[in-house]
C-alpha cells in the first residue's frame, strides 16, 4: 500500500494512479442571487461521470432575497445577508457535507463532465493535496441552462488569464511550487481532503469583501505542508470575463485584495518592504544564557540581516533586549522557518544564510543543518511544512533533511566589542 505522502511537492509520483475504492465528494457550490447560471453549473453537476451515489452537492447561499431553486437531492443551506460573505458561505456548505473530499465552485462556475473525478484524484490519494481545475471564461447570455457547458462555450469562449496561464507552464502545473505559489490557488475551482481543510481551519470568515480568502487559505494550507497542484484537465467555465476585466474596477480590487493580505501572508515578495505587520516570516530560537554584549549583536545582526524575523529567547534572558520583535520562549513565534541556535551567532553578510532560509521547505528539503566553513555548528532551520507534516504522520521522511555549510555567519567570540559592532569597525575579529 502506498504512503498516503510524499516528499516535498512531488505530487506527480502519483500520476496515472487512481484512489480505489473512490472516496465520497461532497461539492459546495457557493451562491448570491444568480439563479441561471446557478442552474447551469447544477445540471452539469448531474452530467458529471463520477458516481452519483458518491457525489453529494451543496448549495450554500449568502443570503440571496429570492427562493433557491434546485433539483431534487440538491441540499441548500443558507445565512443572512450580512454583505459579502463568501468565505463564512464556503465553511457552512463544508460544515454541512458529508464527503472525504470537498469541491468548492461558483455558482456562475459550470464544470465539464470529467471535472470531479479529475480534480478529487489528488487529494483522494494523498490527503495533504490542494489541487485547483482549470477556469475557462466564455458569455453564456441566452443559452439555456440545459445545453452541455462545452458546447454552450463554442464560438462564445473568452480569454483566459494570461497571468495564470504562463504560470502553470512555468511551474509545470505547480509542481515546482514555492511560498508564493499560493496566488496560482483560485477559489472558485478548488479541492481538498476534509483532514486537512478541519485542521487547518476553514475559510478565514474576516474576508467580508471581494477577493483574497482563498489565497490566504491557499497560504495557511501550504504553510501547513500541502501539495499544491494544477489539474488542467479539470476544466469549468465561468460565466462571463476575468473579474479584473468586468467593470473598471480591476485595478483599485488588486490594491484592496494586495492590502488586505500583507499582514496575513509574510512571505518575501508578498509582504511590506519595511513596515511591520505583525506576522514575522522567520523566528531566532537562541537557547541558553548568554552575555549581555554577544546577545545584543546575535539580536542586532539577525534582525538587520532578516528585519521580517522575531527573536526567542529563554525566560530571563530577553531582559537586556528592547524591541517588540524580540520575546521568550512560549509566545506565539509561528513562522514559515524556525531557526534554532544555541550559542550566539553574529550575521557579517546575509547573502547565505537569506538564500538557505528562502529554499527552506520549497522542494524536497524541510530541515537544514547549518555549519561553517571549520565544520562548527550554526544551528538547525526546519520549515514548518517539515514540522506540520512530521506532526501529521509521525515520520520525518515527507521532507529531506541536508548539512550545507553556510557563509557569512559565525559563532561569536564570549567578549565581543559592541562598540565596534555598532560603529562598525574593526573587522570580524572583535566579534569572532
Amino acid at each position: 500500500m502506498r504512503a498516503p505522502y510524499v516528499v516535498g511537492n512531488r505530487w506527480h509520483e502519483r500520476d496515472g494512479v487512481h484512489p480505489d475504492p473512490l472516496p465520497r465528494v461532497s461539492v459546495i457550490v457557493a451562491h448570491y442571487d444568480q439563479p441561471d447560471e446557478l442552474a447551469r453549473t447544477l445540471h452539469a453537476l448531474g452530467a458529471q461521470d463520477y458516481p452519483p451515489e458518491l457525489l453529494e452537492i451543496i448549495v450554500a447561499d449568502d443570503g440571496s432575497p429570492r427562493p433557491v431553486d434546485v433539483p431534487e437531492g440538491v441540499t441548500v443551506v443558507r445565512q443572512d445577508d450580512r454583505g459579502f460573505r463568501l468565505s463564512a458561505v464556503r465553511n457552512l456548505g463544508a460544515r454541512a457535507s458529508s464527503g472525504d473530499i470537498l469541491c468548492f465552485l461558483d455558482a456562475d462556475t459550470s464544470p465539464e463532465p470529467g471535472y470531479v473525478r479529475a480534480l478529487t484524484r489528488l487529494p483522494a490519494l494523498l490527503p495533504e493535496a490542494v489541487t485547483v481545475g482549470r477556469r475557462r471564461h466564455a458569455d453564456f447570455s441566452g443559452i439555456p441552462a440545459t445545453v452541455a457547458v462545452a458546447e454552450a462555450a463554442v464560438g462564445r469562449e473568452l480569454s483566459e488569464p494570461s497571468w495564470l496561464a504562463e504560470e502553470y507552464a512555468r511551474t509545470a502545473d505547480l509542481r515546482d511550487a514555492d511560498d508564493r505559489s499560493y496566488r496560482f490557488v483560485i477559489g472558485a475551482v478548488i479541492a481538498c481532503s476534509r483532514m486537512l481543510y478541519d485542521e487547518v481551519g476553514g475559510f478565514d470568515e474576516s474576508f467580508t469583501a471581494y477577493g483574497g480568502e482563498d489565497w490566504e487559505w491557499a497560504h495557511r494550507m501550504w504553510r501547513a505542508g500541502a501539495l499544491l497542484a494544477h489539474v488542467p484537465e479539470a476544466v469549468a467555465w465561468h460565466d462571463g470575463p476575468e473579474w479584473a476585466e468586468r467593470d473598471g474596477a480591476g485595478l483599485e480590487r488588486a490594491n484592496a485584495q494586495t492590502l488586505r493580505l500583507v499582514s496575513a501572508i509574510p512571505v518575501p515578495g508578498s509582504a511590506p518592504r519595511a513596515l511591520w505587520a505583525g506576522a514575522a516570516d522567520v523566528v531566532l530560537r537562541l537557547r541558553g544564557s548568554h552575555a549581555p554584549a554577544a546577545l545584543f549583536i546575535a539580536v542586532d545582526s539577525l534582525l538587520a540581516a532578516l528585519p521580517r524575523s522575531r527573536v526567542v529567547l529563554d525566560p530571563g534572558a530577553a531582559g537586556t533586549i528592547d524591541d517588540p520583535r524580540v520575546g521568550v520562549d512560549g509566545a506565539d513565534a509561528d513562522a514559515r522557518v524556525t531557526w534554532e541556535v544555541d550559542a550566539p551567532l553574529v550575521v557579517l553578510d546575509p547573502r547565505g544564510i537569506t538564500d538557505l532560509l528562502a529554499r527552506c521547505g520549497v522542494g524536497d528539503v524541510g530541515t537544514v543543518e547549518l555549519v561553517d566553513v571549520d565544520g562548527e555548528p550554526l544551528g538547525v532551520l526546519r520549515s514548518r511544512r517539515a514540522e506540520r507534516r512530521a506532526q501529521r504522520w509521525g515520520t520525518e521522511v515527507a521532507f529531506a533533511t541536508e548539512r550545507r555549510v553556510v557563509d557569512g555567519v559565525h559563532r561569536m567570540r564570549s567578549d565581543p566589542r559592541v562598540e565596534a559592532w555598532v560603529g562598525g569597525w574593526g573587522g570580524p575579529s572583535a566579534f569572532i
